[in-house]
């Protein structure tokens, strides 16, 4: 059974699992099926809120449940309360559960102490921020908490993807650059001097991860992120190729100069770059694609959703997590000479 298999890893992933011989029952909040899957996955309609319905699906039990929406302690009690009905389970986290050696993560770069300093390359060993409600961060490492708490009872493959990317994403990142470039803007600046990386997750991979952990139970963290890390500025050019554009990038050193100036949805100032030995040893792992190879599919999509729309009306959780990201007059107020 796969939880939100209508969204961005749900629909790769049910097309890996019915490719590796599974009986397939696709669940989400609208009953999606997605015109590449074979007549026989069974899609169903489910509220993810709604413990009574997903008790009902689970039924007389599963081999394997793929929680892909899963967030917070609730949704982990909501699935080991189930555990004697699953075989076991393989859920999505996120790296942004991580923390540096003093104490910093993904919630405190904004503060005095800065952005954290993780390791090159970060391990399934660094530790996690503390677990609880008032965070995504928080949440997610409570969702882990409880899922890994059950070990013994329920085995759990909790995967830790990076910045995920993919067609039908509701915040892609790769927005920054495809919009630019449809609105003729052929100069953009970069802060951190271009060098910012924050590791895509690309849906495939993450598809073939889930494959290789139903077939392989067990109680085990995993990050799962593809198998190049490359800078903003190596992302800005890689989008202009497929679209067939020649921009100018202006590398400024540090920080973004200006409000909504320079500031990418991968502008970090340090590296934040992920390590993959674990799935490749403990599942046999091998990457399926390269970042750059499934830009196409991306970019198409996005432009798809931006054609006669705001991109705030076809990206409005993306609004939410950036705000304004296309602040040209600022841009062009900026004295980058």
């Amino acid at each position: 059974m796969v939880i939100g298999a209508g969204g961005q890893i749900g629909r790769p992933a049910v097309d890996a699992l019915v490719r590796d011989g599974w009986e397939v029952r696709a669940a989400s909040r609208g009953g999606t099926r997605d015109p590449a899957w074979p007549d026989d996955v069974r899609t169903v309609r489910l509220d993810r809120e709604d413990d009574l319905a997903l008790a009902a699906l689970v039924g007389d039990g599963c081999d394997v449940l793929v929680d892909l929406v899963a967030y917070g302690a609730r949704h982990g009690r909501q699935l080991t309360a189930l555990a004697d009905r699953i075989g076991s389970a393989v859920v999505v986290s996120s790296v942004s559960v991580y923390e540096d050696d003093r104490g910093r993560g993904f919630d405190t770069q904004d503060q005095p102490d800065g952005f954290p300093e993780y390791p090159v390359p970060l391990t399934e060993k660094q530790p996690t921020v503390r677990p609880g409600e008032s965070t995504y961060s928080t949440r997610k490492a409570a969702l882990e908490h409880e899922l890994l708490a059950a070990e013994g009872r329920l085995p759990v493959t909790v995967l830790r993807p990076g910045a995920i990317h993919g067609p039908y994403c509701r915040t892609p990142r790769e927005l920054y650059f495809v919009k630019r470039n449809l609105d003729g803007r052929r100069r953009r600046v970069l802060s951190f001097g271009g060098q910012s990386r924050f590791h895509p997750a690309g849906v495939h991979n993450i598809a073939e991860l889930i494959r290789l952990a139903a077939s392989r139970p067990g109680s085990r963290v995993l990050n799962a992120v593809d198998p190049d890390a490359p800078t903003v500025a190596e992302i800005a050019a890689a989008i202009d190729a497929v679209m067939g554009i020649e921009a100018e990038s202006v590398l400024v050193d540090g920080p973004p100069p200006a409000p909504t100036v320079g500031d990418t949805p991968w502008s970090v100032p340090v590296p934040v770059v992920c390590d993959m030995s674990a799935a490749e040893r403990e599942l046999g792992y091998r990457p399926v694609a390269r970042y750059a190879e499934t830009l196409p599919e991306t970019v198409t999509w996005i432009e798809g959703q931006l054609a006669g729309r705001d991109w705030r009306e076809a990206y409005p959780k993306m609004f939410q997590a950036y705000g304004d990201l296309f602040d040209y007059a600022a841009e062009d107020a900026w004295p980058a000479k």
